[in-house]
């Protein structure tokens, strides 16, 4: 059962943290703590830099900024510490918040520590040792759409998120906040990624007339799920981009992470959490059962989709920018400006054939 938990490994080079001084800073604030810590480093993910800490028989958890990040509304990590702590009374599938340090002198930047919560976690390789079954595969499917209906289904009033984002007008908020982050970060001429931009500018529906919590990045590698039962989601992980807005800009988000097995060959290698196995939902059949279960009517499918897409391409280059400009060493960030540029191709696909799968 150990193998298939998601694991920790040694910290990558350049992204090393000050052991002695963090651990001197904890042990105030979490007395029960114990001496030696040791760190090492979730590998996977492109934004927030994740730690493992061992100190005693205690495991926590550190986020941080990821090196060279400039971007302003990015990487709060006093934002992320406060809707942890409000989401986990009402919502149990989110890890304990424990601290939160503004203090630079610790790490030169803000940072905030929470449990571990251990669990099987779906990233482009699958974990040693599990078998994902299409009976598996399925049911997971079901679990993850239902969960993020659940998500959308929390009451931030009363948790006391309602000041977190502001829903009217967030369709349009959203498609010129990303293009203009795109712009921003540009690096190469990706034509796709310019007429999806305007297309979505001219395509706008109106706003869901009931908001909610939205999670923002809702994909198979930020879920943690049961060891014993795979189709039982335990957390959800990176809330950085969490907000009150639009549900279906939400889904729509998810719809771009979910890959099928019908679409293009170079769309397919990027493989977002293994969401093309057997027995896996469609795209459509995602939107049909979240639709059922939550009775939100989603009469433009494309649209969403799309902007899941222009979404995903524009993370993308903002991190190739840095790798660009030299304020990331990080190797997997050589060749990101082909995941931009793929992002772009399928949404062409999707917009011309007017429909969000079979785009192969």
């Amino acid at each position: 059962m150990h193998r298939i938990v998601d694991q920790a490994r040694a910290v990558r080079k350049g992204e090393e943290l000050p052991n002695e001084r963090l651990f001197e800073y904890l042990a105030g604030h979490l007395p029960d703590l114990k001496a030696p810590l040791t760190v090492e480093q979730f590998p996977a993910g492109f934004s927030n830099l994740t730690y493992l800490l061992r100190a005693g028989d205690r495991e926590l958890v550190l986020r941080r900024p990821p090196i060279g990040a400039k971007i302003k509304t990015a990487h709060d990590m006093g934002r992320e510490y406060r809707i942890l702590s409000h989401l986990h009374p009402v919502y149990d599938k989110v890890p304990r918040p424990l601290l939160f340090c503004e203090d630079e002198e610790i790490l030169g930047v803000p940072f905030y520590v929470m449990e571990r919560v251990k669990g099987v976690i779906l990233r482009a390789q699958p974990p040693q040792g599990i078998e994902l079954s299409a009976h598996v595969m399925r049911g997971l499917s079901q679990t993850f759409v239902e969960n993020l209906a659940e998500i959308h289904e929390v009451d931030y009033e009363a948790a006391g998120l309602g000041d977190l984002g502001s829903p009217q007008g967030y369709v349009q908020r959203q498609v010129d906040g990303w293009t203009k982050r795109y712009y921003n970060a540009r690096t190469d001429d990706v034509p796709e990624i310019d007429r999806l931009a305007d297309w979505l500018a001219q395509h706008l529906p109106a706003d869901s007339t009931r908001s909610a919590l939205i999670h923002n990045d809702y994909k198979y590698d930020n879920l943690v799920l049961s060891p014993e039962d795979l189709e039982r989601v335990v957390a959800v992980l990176d809330w950085e981009m969490a907000t009150i807005g639009d549900p279906l800009m939400d889904f729509g988000t998810s719809l771009g992470y979910w890959v099928e097995t019908t679409d293009p060959e170079e769309w397919q290698r990027y493989g977002f959490g293994l969401t093309n196995l057997s027995g896996s939902f469609t795209r459509a059949e995602l939107l049909e059962h979240y639709s059922k279960r939550t009775g939100r009517r989603i009469d433009d499918p494309v649209f969403y989709f799309a902007y899941g897409l222009l979404k995903i391409a524009v993370i993308v280059q903002q991190i190739y920018f840095r790798y660009q400009k030299g304020l990331t060493r990080d190797p997997r960030f050589a060749g990101l400006i082909e995941l931009v540029k793929a992002c772009g191709a399928l949404a062409q696909r999707a917009i011309e054939r007017k429909r969000i799968d079979e785009l192969g």
